[in-house]
């Protein structure tokens, strides 16, 4: 299944305490993304000698909803909803909505 948003994928945060904020996908679930520095929080972690971890409070990124980022278009330096189009050659490409232009070359 095609998704919208992928892995690597640079995008910007449309709502929630991080709006504005632009970051690159870490990871990808059914509903939610991982993004680079947005939606920190502060967990407490147990040292762990056996692994070589060290103890202490560490900023973590947390999973933000699908419908709370968008991806950034370098054209209008603006989050934009993304679309599907067909080529001719058959390969399904993701578009722009804004200007139709295709986001996986």
């Amino acid at each position: 299944m095609a998704s919208k948003i992928r892995k690597g994928d640079d995008v910007i945060v449309v709502a929630g305490k991080d709006k504005g904020k632009r970051g690159t996908v870490l990871r990808v679930g059914e509903d939610r993304v991982v993004v680079e520095n947005a939606n920190l929080a502060r967990k407490h972690v147990k040292p762990n000698p056996n692994k070589g971890e060290q103890g202490g409070i560490i900023d973590k990124e947390m999973p933000l909803h699908v419908s709370n980022v968008a991806l950034f278009n370098p054209a209008t330096n603006q989050g934009d909803r993304v679309g599907f189009k067909t080529l001719d050659d058959g390969r399904k490409v993701r578009v722009y909505k804004s200007n139709g232009e295709v986001v996986d070359v």
